[in-house]
């Protein structure tokens, strides 16, 4: 399982075949290009690792904006049809388009006490999980601390990247 491109392989290609593994932030993927690339990263596994360096290397303000740009769970961007073809994915595999009204009604209130204590909101990597075990991290998680929430955001981004880096592997087989 490996990714598809070069070590020599130019800025704009790359962004092209990853600026998208993080939500509306090619700025990850510029950052890894810009630090060199070598024949150990076409493993999914060391380009997460290497993406994930550069998110933690950037300024609070700018992570801070990396966890704004992912949709709201169930939210109106996913009822609009508004999601990134990622996103829209991942939420279908985690049955959140198949919610029951009230279940959207719940998504839509945890959404925004969640958005209200934080700032921005919840990110979880749904892979393996269902809109009730996304329920149920909703309520823990809207328990934390801001600090312990930024951080647990951020690590679920990157398991996300991780994922979605597997995922683009995987097709290219």
């Amino acid at each position: 399982m490996t990714l598809p491109h070069s070590p020599d392989i130019s800025l704009t290609d790359f962004v092209a075949l990853y600026g998208g593994i993080y939500e509306h932030s090619p700025w990850v993927a510029e950052g890894v290009h810009g630090s060199g690339l070598g024949t150990d990263d076409i493993d999914p596994d060391q380009m997460a690792a290497r993406m994930a360096q550069v998110v933690a290397g950037a300024p609070e303000a700018v992570r801070l904006e990396l966890i704004r740009m992912h949709p709201d769970l169930a939210g109106k961007a996913a009822i609009a049809g508004n999601l990134t073809v990622a996103s829209k994915t991942e939420q279908s595999g985690a049955g959140l388009d198949q919610c029951s009204p009230v279940e959207f009604r719940r998504f839509g209130e945890m959404n925004t006490v969640y958005r209200e204590k934080f700032g921005f909101p919840l990110v979880i990597a749904v892979a393996g999980l269902n809109r009730h075990d996304i329920l149920t991290a909703f309520e823990r998680r809207v328990g934390n601390s801001h600090e312990v929430e930024f951080d647990e955001a951020l690590g679920q981004i990157n398991l996300i990247a991780k994922f979605r880096l597997r995922a683009l592997a995987d097709r290219g087989r």
